[in-house]
């Protein structure tokens, strides 16, 4: 991932219509796949208050699609390796396109978390399978540079569309946040029958494997990003019911109010590759552990009625900051050192460690904001998770500075 999208011009020469096709059909899966846990955020007060649901009830629908996610993950390279990527990746776009309906009709809450689990196992297919069917379609050099760079800023943007999406479809009905995926994921998958191409591919990512957990820098990366992301949506969470049952604040509102948690990792993403060439990957993940753990502190002392800016806003911004600097380079760090053939697989269970942090640290303070008093022992939590964070960004061999 580098900054080679300031190259367009390159890009435009060197590609044809049905390889912009081809990246296009990849990259709005990546990014449906981003909406999907922002576009839900919003909508959890509302959610809530249909089913009479505490933030401890309705916190399932986040975290069951990151369980959903890091399930499948263990599983997906074998189902790939059995019946091909192209079949693997379209079949799960079909069923996140018939999960989206089923969102838009069932009823009750077991039954929506259920459909948030398949939409997350879908999501494990097709993140994994689209970034191995770039390296499959674009050739190794600028031009698949250039690819991943479009790949991974469609998921950080992601996040961002999904706020606004949500702060106009709750304005509506909070149906439409599980339905409006649907006709989307549906357009994807017909142009990709099209243009993802037939056969088995290449070799698919190994299944996780914890044995190469033995590598230090695989630890740390799973380690750092587990706590990264977990912290990062467990303090969203607590912020969007308190924006709701505390400030009164409507969807649109909460939406706008949580913007600069996500809108600078969209703006920087082309720029990684050239932070982590001057800086290295060691001192950006530290640094991306720092900035989140003084967001946290300072929530945490901030005084009860403290206005947005001078309150919320700082948080919003130095737990962002962390994103900036770390969403790449932990990446990078995760795979340094790996031959080809066990690549794929440490992936996987990097990206499983990522999503257990989510799938874990979400009940836990959700379950303290229900039944603490206030929400200062949810906070404490994801403090010490994010100190835990750093410690892990930190605990490395001086030996190895290489990496």
């Amino acid at each position: 991932m580098t900054g080679a999208l300031l190259d367009p011009p390159a890009v435009r020469a060197g590609w044809t219509a049905r390889q912009w096709t081809r990246l296009l059909v990849l990259s709005g899966n990546m990014l449906l796949d981003a909406v999907e846990v922002s576009v839900v955020l919003i909508a959890l007060p509302a959610v809530a208050a249909r089913y009479g649901l505490t933030p401890w009830g309705a916190q399932w629908l986040m975290s069951g699609f990151a369980l959903g996610f890091a399930t499948l993950l263990l599983l997906g390279p074998a189902l790939c390796a059995r019946i091909g990527r192209r079949r693997a990746y379209l079949g799960a776009m079909l069923l996140f396109v018939l999960a989206s309906l089923a969102g838009g009709v069932v009823d009750g809450p077991a039954l929506l978390v259920a459909v948030r689990v398949v939409k997350g196992c879908c999501a494990a297919l097709t993140a994994p399978m689209g970034l191995a069917l770039i390296n499959d379609l674009f050739p190794e050099g600028p031009e698949r540079r250039r690819a991943l760079s479009v790949y991974s800023l469609s998921g950080a943007a992601g996040f961002t569309a999904g706020l606004l999406l949500a702060g106009a479809l709750l304005a509506s009905d909070w149906r439409w946040v599980f339905v409006f995926p649907a006709p989307v994921a549906l357009v994807l998958l017909v142009c990709g029958l099209f243009v993802l191409p037939r056969g088995r591919g290449g070799t698919p990512p190994g299944p996780p494997r914890p044995a190469l957990l033995k590598q230090g820098a695989l630890l740390r990366s799973a380690l750092g990003a587990a706590s990264l992301n977990g912290t990062y949506q467990a303090l969203l969470v607590l912020m969007v019911f308190q924006m709701h049952d505390d400030f009164g604040w409507s969807a649109w509102r909460t939406a706008l109010a949580l913007l600069p948690a996500c809108v600078p990792l969209a703006l920087t993403v082309p720029f990684a590759g050239r932070f982590i060439a001057r800086y290295g990957t060691r001192r950006l993940i530290a640094a991306g552990a720092l900035f989140p753990l003084l967001g946290y502190g300072l929530c945490l002392a901030r005084p009860d009625g403290s206005p947005y800016a001078l309150g919320t806003l700082p948080v919003l911004l130095l737990v962002e900051a962390g994103f900036c600097c770390a969403f790449v380079a932990l990446n990078v760090q995760a795979t340094a050192g790996f031959e080809a053939a066990d690549r794929g697989a440490a992936v996987s269970l990097y990206q499983t460690c990522v999503q257990l942090g989510a799938a874990v640290l979400l009940p836990l303070v959700a379950l303290l904001l229900t039944h603490g008093d206030g929400p200062r022992p949810a906070l404490a939590l994801i403090t010490a998770v994010g100190a835990l964070g750093l410690a892990a960004a930190l605990a490395h061999r001086p030996a190895r500075s290489g990496r």
